[in-house]
């Protein structure tokens, strides 16, 4: 039997109510807003089909999940601006940008 994940649902949502995010929504999908900026934010994992339009979103993925999940995102090259978050056992997380490569968050 092969290992099965979860999406990071609960560590997607931490991350964007510290950041000050109001969150709204419940499952893997959901908005975080705050001012002018709605995120459609997704707890994602291997398995997790790519939305094919938007226009700020956010993938949240355990860390060892988190790059490749950005690299399909480079060969898609979906019509919206995007970031992958990589988020670690202890919480700790990283995020990963289309151009600008990772640049650590803690």
């Amino acid at each position: 039997m092969g290992v099965v994940t979860t999406p990071p649902t609960e560590a997607a949502r931490s991350i964007f109510t510290d950041l000050g995010y109001t969150v709204s929504g419940s499952g893997c999908e959901f908005s975080a807003e705050r001012k002018w900026r709605v995120v459609d934010v997704t707890a994602a994992d291997e398995s997790t089909e790519l939305p094919e339009s938007g226009d700020l979103r956010c993938f949240v993925a355990r860390e060892d999940t988190a790059r490749d999940l950005r690299e399909r995102l480079l060969a898609t090259k979906p019509d919206y601006d995007w970031a992958v978050i990589g988020v670690d056992t202890a919480g700790e997380y990283e995020v990963l940008h289309p151009s600008l490569g990772p640049a650590l968050v803690a």
